[in-house]
């Protein structure tokens, strides 16, 4: 069985990612060929936050132990918390030919990419400042503060989109989720991975063409 690929998102908070991913399993279906990512945190759940589904929640302690026991492909402190990507989230799907999604910041993704080259980044832009600055005030979730310090970051974040090798600007969500699912409908049909259907597709027109012959049907004039 072909392995998987692995898609890092990364954009500026409040770009829209997490909308996108929502989108992105509307469009390409859960027939359990896609998976996504659920990081680890050491910072308290928000209101509508699910253990388990938006994020592993975790203790402090709990997080120290996973790093000792090196447990993370990658980890940093973020606004005062830590974040980890654990290797179990990863490595085992991408093992039986699963493709993994997986939404982080920009510097989780540069530190993933260096683990993992062959990953697939993509970058989700905002489409200008205005939006930006619209959609962190919807989301509410956040002190004042915490949105200032956001937006500050946002421009140092969006000028490293070069790094990346996919650009997405999220200004409607279906188009750019069409363009996201686009991305990964591609790598699905690359000859590496489709090796093994195409060689079953040929060894059943050999049987055919072999039995055929052997009877005398299989010449043409």
């Amino acid at each position: 069985m072909a392995r998987g690929d692995l898609f890092l998102i990364t954009a500026p908070s409040g770009a829209g990612k997490n909308s996108l991913m929502e989108a992105l399993v509307d469009l390409l279906g859960d027939d359990g060929r896609l998976a996504f990512v659920v990081s680890h945190t050491t910072r308290p759940p928000r209101a509508t936050e699910r253990h388990g589904v938006d994020y592993h929640f975790v203790a402090d302690a709990e997080f120290e132990r996973m790093v000792a026991g090196e447990r993370f492909l990658e980890w940093a402190h973020v606004y005062d918390h830590r974040y980890g990507t654990a290797a179990d989230e990863v490595l085992p799907r991408l093992e039986r030919g699963i493709d993994v999604v997986h939404d982080l910041d920009v510097q989780g993704a540069e530190r993933l990419r260096a683990r993992m080259p062959e990953a697939h980044s993509i970058f989700v832009l905002p489409p200008s400042f205005g939006e930006l600055r619209r959609r962190l005030d919807l989301r509410g979730a956040e002190e004042p503060g915490a949105r200032a310090r956001r937006l500050a970051l946002s421009l140092s974040e969006i000028e490293r989109y070069e790094e990346f090798d996919y650009v997405i600007v999220n200004r409607d969500l279906r188009p750019a989720a069409e363009a996201l699912a686009a991305i990964i409908v591609e790598k699905r049909h690359r000859r590496a991975r489709m090796r093994e259907v195409a060689e079953a597709i040929a060894g059943d027109f050999r049987a055919a063409l072999g039995d055929a012959a052997g009877t005398g049907r299989g010449r043409t004039e």
